[in-house]
Formats: structure tokens, C-alpha cells, sequence
């Protein structure tokens, strides 16, 4: 086990960060009005009483967005785990179908999967974690049947105040970065790096996102308003519904 150097992650922090923000950026100008909208219930903006053209298009561009960052950040806090790993224990990406890590200590082999956080799967999606599990187990031993595996599901921020899941354990927030590091306090440290050319980075992406929604509320009022300005609500439903879509 080696000491992790902070210099060292704060350096790869300030290296690849900057590809979360071209992933925000890719995926805000790639948005399309009308392919989000096929995937939003329209029913769900007349119960809220939206009225307007821009109610509607913030409403389903920031749910949209909200998830699609979580997913893009998580995949990039996975490559930091994954480098922290790597410096301490001498972990390696893993190549086995559903498993992200793997790493050797005390005499224990480690398969760990990352997620961002700790409410990430419904219940088939534990079912398939546990086989994955179980799949990676039987494939390593096969060429080392006295391998002593231990799976684990490690989250990168949150709190799971009861790891053992049968099977496997679950660690989350610091305990997780700590399961990792072997240093306890790490899930604050690496909280001021990620902060690295954040405002520039920002201001880029206020720019693109403040366009973005002047451009999809114009298109939304074209297509899905009246003339008189009130939303047509039936054109919107078909649109998202009916068998054969925008009328």
C-alpha cells in the first residue's frame, strides 16, 4: 500500500475535468426540442397548471439535463476512483462485463462496481448487480480457485449505514473513498480541486443553455401554441401519443 499524494490527484483533477464540461457542453448543444418532448409526460405540465411556452421548455430541459449530468460526472468520478486506486493499492480497470475495478489486498481480491450514489437501482437492477457479482467471482477463480473474492458496490457520495447486502457490501460517501485510499478523510479533499476553472467553465455553459432555451421556447410556441399564445394541449398530447405522432 502506498500513501496517496494529493498533489498527485489534485493534478489529475485539474487535468481531466475539463472533460465533464465538454460532455455538458456536447450534450446541451446536441439537445433536440422535440426528441426530449417524446420522452416527457404531457399530462404531467397540465396538472401543474404550466401556462406558458418557457414553463414547459425549462421544465424539461433541467430534468433532462439534472440527469444527464449525474450520469456524465459519475462516469468521470469513476476514472478518479479508479486513478486513486491505482496509486495506492495498484488497482486496475477491470474488463469483466459489469465490474469496474479490481484491486488486490491482504490477500483479497476486490471486484467493485461504481455508481454515483446510493439510490441508483431498482430492484432488477440489484438482481443483475448480484449476478454480475457472481459471474466475476466464478470467472476469477477458475484460474485460481483459492482466490478469496469480495465484491463490493461502492457509491461516491451518500451514507449506507448497512454495508452487508448478502453477497456483497455497499460503501458509500467516505467510506467508500476511504475503502479505496486507505485515507479517511479523502471525500473532503478532493471536494476543492473539482472547483478547477469551474467559473469559466460555467459562464461557457450559462451562455449555451440561456440560447438554448430562447431558441426551444420559440420553437415550442410555434408549433404547440395557438394564435391567440394559449398552449394547444391536444396538438401537444398527439405529438407525444397518438399513433402517429405531430399533426
Amino acid at each position: 500500500m502506498n500513501e496517496i499524494n494529493l498533489d498527485d490527484v489534485r493534478k489529475y483533477v485539474n487535468e481531466h475535468i475539463g472533460e465533464f464540461h465538454r460532455q455538458r457542453l456536447d450534450g446541451l448543444d446536441k439537445l433536440k426540442l422535440l426528441d426530449v418532448l417524446k420522452r416527457k409526460n404531457p399530462y404531467l405540465y397540465k396538472a401543474k397548471h404550466m401556462l406558458t411556452s418557457e414553463t414547459i421548455v425549462r421544465g424539461i430541459v433541467d430534468a433532462h439535463i439534472s440527469s444527464n449530468e449525474e450520469t456524465i460526472f459519475g462516469e468521470w468520478l469513476e476514472g478518479l476512483a479508479i486513478f486513486i486506486n491505482q496509486a495506492v493499492y495498484g488497482g486496475w480497470k477491470s474488463g469483466i462485463p459489469g465490474i469496474d475495478l479490481e484491486f488486490d489486498k491482504e490477500n483479497i481480491r476486490y471486484i467493485v462496481s461504481i455508481k454515483s450514489g446510493p439510490n441508483w437501482a431498482n430492484r432488477s437492477q440489484i438482481d443483475k448487480l448480484k449476478q454480475d457479482f457472481l459471474s466475476a467471482a466464478k470467472s476469477l477463480r477458475t484460474s485460481n480457485s483459492h482466490l478469496t473474492v469480495v465484491a463490493v458496490n461502492g457509491c461516491c457520495y451518500g451514507r449506507d449505514n448497512k454495508p452487508d447486502k448478502g453477497g456483497y457490501q455497499k460503501y458509500c460517501g467516505q467510506k467508500f473513498w476511504e475503502f479505496i485510499s486507505g485515507n479517511e478523510n479523502l471525500y473532503l479533499e478532493i471536494i476543492e480541486p473539482l472547483g478547477y476553472n469551474a467559473k469559466s467553465k460555467n459562464d461557457e455553459y450559462e451562455l449555451l443553455y440561456s440560447s438554448m432555451i430562447n431558441r426551444f421556447t420559440s420553437e415550442f410556441s410555434t408549433t404547440f401554441c395557438k394564435e391567440n399564445g394559449e398552449i394547444n394541449w391536444n396538438k401537444l398530447v398527439q405529438y407525444n401519443s397518438s399513433i402517429s405522432g405531430l399533426k
